[in-house]
């Protein structure tokens, strides 16, 4: 199906070709995904290239925009693994009084803005209706020009910069904000440990780091210390030893989960006393590997805890220990992430919005997205200004050094 001018193909090829030459195609995880030489592909939905689907039958395709490689790469899969368990229970959508056979196309965006536009213009080259993703909020940013220059709607599933939004209105999400992410922990920090000094660490460079930092700092009443390590960086023991001599209450370290695991097990490892407070990134299972077998005291903000829907807890349960890959995509075991829950809620959201186009217009598809909503198992989901969404609650989640495992802390609520 052929939903492009000429002219815009042409600016499609000529930018396709212009992305080849910077990149050289390197990384770009498109070929990988599409003959599974990436096991993210190989569970829960079929992968596309082009075509009916086998059973034959009309096709729309949703496109994957996420990290399979790169230090995002683990939270990419965990994402993913929602929106494949979605497309194994639902593989199938009713647009305009005809059934859809539903395909996920994947793109890997490996993690880094230089590789996202290479990866968002290939789910454009792959006709997709609408896109998903992606875990990350620089990857995001790089890519959302390329969709929105293409008329193509994205929904942001966990990527929470405000820059992901602004300034493009094909860009939507379902997941709450940095601000908001960050005044819920400065509130907690006050109300769990009487913070009056944070030690603020994230990664040079990184938009997702630095902006919950900034926001953090703006929202926290107490004094601040702050660092910024280099990317590479592998002991952090330095660091630490800096929060512990500038007598901080809390430590506040919004990174990726390749960093988090780093600092986690330092943490252990020095026996630090000092509480560890993360954004959603470190609600992993791969930070639990890490902290296993220590007294670390580490609280995450995140979207979603087991219990909050049991139906969909036993369902990707059984899934996961079913699938071999699968189970391998989510760290080793069935944990389920906060950022499985989102993938899976976004994919129904995501058939809620063709179902309320009627069409795989493109312009159709961006005209009901606003008015869409949909409740899922994280929650209701609507969408605000700019494509944001209506969020006024999150999970906080704590290490239990007893069990190895999250428990439950609290649900803190931001008006």
């Amino acid at each position: 199906m052929i939903r492009m001018e000429d002219e815009k193909m042409k600016k499609l090829l000529a930018m396709l070709l212009a992305l080849a030459l910077v990149f050289s195609l390197t990384a770009c995880g498109g070929d990988t995904a599409q003959t599974g030489g990436d096991d993210t592909q190989q569970s829960g939905g079929d992968t596309a290239s082009g075509g009916d689907t086998a059973s034959g039958g009309d096709v729309v395709r949703i496109g994957v925009f996420e990290p399979s490689t790169g230090d995002s790469g683990a939270g990419g899969k965990q994402e993913m693994l929602g929106m494949q368990y979605a497309n194994k229970e639902t593989p199938t959508v009713e647009i305009g009084g005809k059934t859809y056979n539903v395909e996920l196309v994947y793109a890997d965006n490996g993690s880094t803005p230089d590789k996202a536009p290479t990866a968002a213009a290939e789910l454009v080259s792959k006709d997709v209706s609408l896109v998903l993703g992606s875990y990350g909020s620089g990857v995001s940013m790089a890519g959302g020009p390329i969709f929105g220059e293409n008329d193509l709607c994205a929904i942001g599933v966990t990527c929470t910069n405000p820059g992901v939004t602004a300034g493009n209105d094909y860009y939507f999400r379902i997941c709450f904000l940095d601000d908001f992410q960050a005044q819920v922990l400065v509130n907690f920090a006050e109300e769990k440990f009487s913070a009056k000094k944070a030690y603020l660490l994230g990664e040079l460079g990184n938009e997702y780091d630095q902006g919950l930092i900034s926001f953090f700092e703006q929202a926290f009443p107490g004094e601040v210390v702050k660092d910024s390590f280099p990317s590479n960086t592998s002991d952090f023991s330095t660091y630490l030893n800096k929060a512990v001599s500038e007598k901080a209450d809390v430590i506040f370290c919004p990174v990726s989960i390749a960093y988090s695991t780093q600092i986690v097990k330092a943490a252990g490892s020095m026996n630090l006393e000092i509480p560890i407070l993360g954004s959603d990134t470190l609600d992993n299972n791969m930070v639990l590997e890490a902290a296993k077998g220590s007294n670390v005291s580490v609280y995450v903000s995140t979207f979603y805890t087991e219990g909050g829907s049991p139906e969909f807890d036993e369902g990707i349960k059984a899934w996961l220990n079913e699938d071999s890959t699968a189970m391998t995509n989510n760290g080793g075991n069935d944990t389920i992430a906060a950022v499985t829950a989102m993938g899976y809620d976004a994919y129904y959201t995501a058939l809620e919005v063709l179902k309320n186009a009627g069409s795989l217009d493109l312009a159709e598809i961006k005209a009901a997205l606003p008015s869409t909503t949909y409740t899922g198992v994280s929650g209701s989901i609507a969408f605000g200004e700019q494509g944001d969404a209506v969020r006024d609650t999150a999970y906080i989640k704590a290490f239990d050094s007893s069990t190895d495992a999250w428990t439950l802390e609290t649900v803190q609520t931001v008006s």
